[in-house]
């Protein structure tokens, strides 16, 4: 029994030495993998640097270049708001000449048809008597329209008339 754990005791002895590696190789080992790792940092950072100073000067140079396209589009719009301005006072000032001559033609068309008012007209103006026109101010229905000349009241109860020459009212069907 005696010989059994012994040899048990010198099997493990020996695997337990064999499986370790000793502090040497994987301090060395360790240290190899970050200095690879450290200059691959590096590598990255230094193409990293250079591709921003690349792209600032593209960056810059495109500034320039639509800087100087925005200052030749303004002048150019400036030129052409300036046209565009005196195009349109030339057109208002014309605008105003056809309005006051416009006017002037109303004014003469509008004489020559009250001077044109038929005798019948005028005497159907003048049958409107003050005693309509207070009835007319009286009535607090609403107004709904004209019939013959005359203004269309809505009754409380839907009922439409006019007052008449009168001062009466007048239903319509």
């Amino acid at each position: 029994m005696k010989k059994i754990v012994l040899l048990g005791l010198s099997l493990l002895f020996s695997l337990g030495v064999v499986a370790q590696e000793t502090k040497a190789k994987t301090t060395k080992k360790a240290a190899t993998e970050k200095a690879e790792k450290a200059k691959k940092a590096a590598k990255e950072e230094k193409d990293a640097a250079t591709a921003k100073a690349k792209k600032t000067e593209k960056e810059a140079k495109e500034k320039v270049k639509t800087t100087k396209e925005k200052a030749t589009s303004t002048a150019a719009k400036a030129k052409a708001d300036a046209k565009k301005a005196e195009k349109d006072v030339k057109a208002k000032v014309d605008a105003k000449k056809d309005a006051v001559k416009s006017k002037a033609d109303a004014k003469t068309t509008e004489t020559k048809t009250k001077a044109k008012k038929s005798a019948a007209e005028e005497k159907e103006d003048l049958k409107q008597t003050a005693a309509s026109k207070a009835a007319e101010k009286k009535v607090a229905d609403k107004v709904t329209g004209e019939y013959k000349g005359k203004k269309v009241f809505t009754g409380p109860r839907g009922g439409k008339y006019y007052i008449n020459k009168n001062g009466n009212k007048t239903y319509i069907d």
